[in-house]
């Protein structure tokens, strides 16, 4: 069973291709496993490293993000994203539980009468 059932490119790469003996199929396998680890690896190293270089957020290193961007948290961000106008966040950190609002008209006041 495939993943995404396509079932006609399956029949149509059948018709077209002679079959792949298993060892040669076995040798690429492991050569293209030991391909796709290298490259892993290594794009793991180059995050790690821009992260420890101050990069790890991209837009706010190349000036793409705006002061006001800048000071808001996640659940701000995500409720201007989605467009919620009154969004209650609930912050958990180890036992304690912390609750608030935002709320989305407030700011739309202020920023038309500025």
């Amino acid at each position: 069973m495939s993943l995404f059932r396509f079932t006609f490119l399956r029949k149509f790469i059948r018709r077209h291709t002679k079959p792949i003996p298993e060892d040669d199929a076995a040798k690429w396998q492991k050569r293209l496993s030991l391909g796709y680890a290298i490259v892993a690896w290594n794009a793991f190293g180059f995050v790690c490293y821009q992260v420890y270089k101050g990069k790890a957020d991209w837009a706010q290193y190349h000036g793409l993000k705006t002061e006001e961007e800048l000071k808001m948290t996640p659940a701000q961000q995500w409720s201007k994203t989605l467009g919620i106008k009154k969004a209650e966040v609930y912050r958990i950190t180890g036992f304690n539980v912390s609750h608030y609002t935002i709320n989305e008209e407030k700011e739309k006041t202020e920023e038309v009468s500025t």
